[in-house]
């Protein structure tokens, strides 16, 4: 076994903070078990590819490269752009909430949001639906 190098000694310590900070975010509830998961398997990929560069070799001969560092590219550009993906979708879903939360406080500061107050006029205009 050959002596390991720097980047096969931080590149693991790094991807363990990045696993652990990513659940502590997750057990506050900041983060979703999901994003969680995500982040692990990305992390972990990272750190056993640091440890086992062969790794890559099996990597590329699946996918049908010819060299290791098209595999590790073409991987990551496709992890990478889940990711993205995920997070326009994640912005949406904030956007739409954003909105509904913004239009919820203007009918209440109009008081026509007649749900929350529980007026009768609001029962009323319930019922008439």
């Amino acid at each position: 076994m050959l002596p390991l190098t720097p980047y096969q000694i931080i590149a693991p310590l790094i991807s363990l903070f990045a696993i652990l900070y990513v659940w502590s975010l997750v057990f506050k509830q900041k983060k979703t078990i999901w994003e969680g998961s995500l982040w692990t398997l990305f992390w972990m990929a990272i750190a056993v590819i640091a440890l086992f560069p062969p790794v890559l070799d099996y990597l590329a001969f699946v996918m049908g490269f010819k060299d290791r560092q098209n595999a590790l590219l073409i991987t990551f550009l496709g992890v990478l752009s889940f990711i993205v993906f995920y997070l326009i979708v994640r912005l949406e879903e904030l956007e739409q909430r954003q909105t509904k939360l913004t239009r919820s406080m203007a009918l209440k500061d109009a008081g026509l949001d007649h749900k929350r107050t529980g007026s009768p006029e609001g029962k009323a205009h319930d019922q008439g639906r």
